[in-house]
């Protein structure tokens, strides 16, 4: 095994003093802010000592199997709110309709995995009947931001020739445009009804759970003819875990505890291109 070690800036000094938890043969600069320590020991007990010793240092780690590449992966399966984009489109869309504490507890639950992901979104689409749909553009216009790190992430794995999949609880509107704008291949959400220039508070065909989603990262692999361990699979909510569980690599980004610690890799400090350290062979 190999330890990476990475954060928004790192003193090799601090790096050194955690690898040492793990009795490296060698540590190799990957780059400007990551580290490769090479044939570490590894066991649940090192493990742990790691966990909190990086943190408490604000660097991301990750144990990878030697030689692991991009080469070794063929689709990038993403969630959007809060992973790859800042906010959680819902609790902006409600805002507009001065809701959005209400909104955001029932989120909030929800990811970390206190509310049932179906029943929460009917609460939450419920709570915005009447508004004027104009307002989906407006949280799309003033207040959406890919998270850092996202474009060179992508870029890299396209350049690699990997597919993507956005598949999202949130909704269509913001996921047809995320495609469009980021030239990605596949995307599955929610669509929101919308009457006469209105959302109507229903959510129709369908509400895109957890069980979905790992169904449509399922439909995704078999279309392209490929196994779910060829897909690397990010998200932040409890809603991700099913299909982050059938993975070939699972990545927590920015997650709620519950998710952090089923993940293969969490990132907690740095970007979504902090997976890009853990697959150059």
């Amino acid at each position: 095994m190999n330890l990476i070690l990475q954060g928004l800036t790192v003193q090799r000094h601090l790096v050194e003093q955690i690898a040492d938890l793990a009795r490296p043969r060698a540590i190799v600069a990957i780059g400007e802010h990551a580290y490769r320590c090479v044939d570490v020991s590894y066991n649940d007990e090192v493990k742990s000592q790691i966990d909190m010793a990086a943190w408490g240092s604000k660097l991301d780690y990750a144990f990878i199997e030697r030689g692991r590449s991009l080469a070794d992966f063929k689709l990038v399966a993403m969630d959007m709110d809060s992973t790859l984009i800042t906010i959680e489109c819902i609790d902006e869309i409600a805002d507009m309709q001065g809701l959005k504490p209400q909104v955001a507890e029932i989120t909030e639950a929800a990811m970390r995995g206190e509310i049932e992901f179906k029943e929460s979104l009917t609460r939450r689409v419920a709570l915005l009947k009447g508004l004027d749909a104009g307002a989906l553009q407006r949280v799309y216009d003033e207040r959406l931001a890919l998270s850092s790190g996202a474009e060179k992430m992508l870029s890299a794995i396209q350049a690699a020739g990997l597919k993507t999949l956005l598949v999202s609880g949130g909704f269509s509107f913001f996921t047809d445009r995320m495609k469009q704008r980021l030239t990605l291949d596949y995307t599955h959400s929610n669509q929101l009804e919308i009457v006469d220039g209105k959302l109507t508070g229903r959510v129709i065909n369908g509400i895109v759970d957890g069980e979905e989603k790992k169904a449509t990262v399922e439909r995704v692999c078999k279309d392209l003819g490929i196994s779910p361990k060829q897909a690397i699979v990010m998200g932040d909510g409890a809603n991700d875990l099913q299909m982050m569980r059938i993975a070939g690599l699972s990545v927590a980004f920015r997650a709620k505890p519950v998710v952090r610690a089923q993940a293969d890799v969490a990132l907690n400090f740095v970007g979504l291109d902090g997976i890009l350290p853990l697959l150059t062979a």
